[in-house]
């Protein structure tokens, strides 16, 4: 199969995002990839690769992401936050990790890519204060410890978005009695021949 671009998988996607966007993402890509070959953030070492398996399947959950304040947790290489935040300008993204390394990675992303809307915690999510309107992970844990570490941090009427891969029905099974599930939403991401699902979960009232 060939490389997908990032123009092409946007289209795919129906996200209409501006040239100088597009760059961003490209510049951060670039940017994770070379901080990679040191700090080992991510599996992927091929560029192209990184645009269907990073970008723009951080992309993917931005039609279902609201306007509140955004926590993302276990961000590891910046994913989704940092795409999320390049694509939304207007969305405030805090990014939390334990790992030194991932967060100073996370800084120095901000920084030369010049994201006035991200803030970088290196701490453990559980000792993290604030209250987020959406709280994301990608890979970061099952979905019943996901839900128990972040609780304290979602503002009443707020949704966790967790993405997965394959739809994780036994985690669903065992969430708590008042963790609702609002929708599980299939996602086709361009470029990646591999099951992805966005678990949106809401703290019953």
């Amino acid at each position: 199969m060939s490389a997908i671009t990032l123009a092409s998988g946007l289209a795919a996607l129906g996200l209409d995002l501006p040239d100088a966007a597009q760059q961003q993402l490209l510049a951060f890509r670039d940017l994770l990839l070379k901080w990679n070959k040191t700090y080992n953030l991510t599996a992927l070492r091929d560029p192209e690769q990184a645009v269907s398996h990073h970008l723009l399947d951080s992309l993917a959950i931005l039609p279902h992401v609201n306007d509140g304040a955004l926590l993302d947790v276990g961000a590891g290489g910046g994913l989704p936050g940092i795409p999320l935040a390049i694509a939304r300008p207007q969305l405030a993204v805090r990014m939390v990790d334990t790992v030194q390394k991932k967060a100073t990675f996370l800084q120095q992303a901000a920084i030369q890519l010049g994201l006035k809307n991200v803030a970088v915690d290196h701490a453990r999510v559980e000792e993290l204060t604030g209250q987020y309107a959406q709280i994301s992970s990608r890979a970061f844990a099952e979905l019943g410890l996901f839900v128990e570490l972040t609780r304290h941090l979602l503002a009443p009427g707020g949704r966790w978005l967790a993405m997965k891969g394959v739809r994780p029905d036994d985690e669903i099974a065992a969430l708590p009695a008042d963790i609702t599930v609002d929708r599980i939403v299939p996602l086709a991401v361009p470029g990646l021949d591999a099951e992805r699902h966005l678990i949106i979960l809401k703290a019953g009232q």
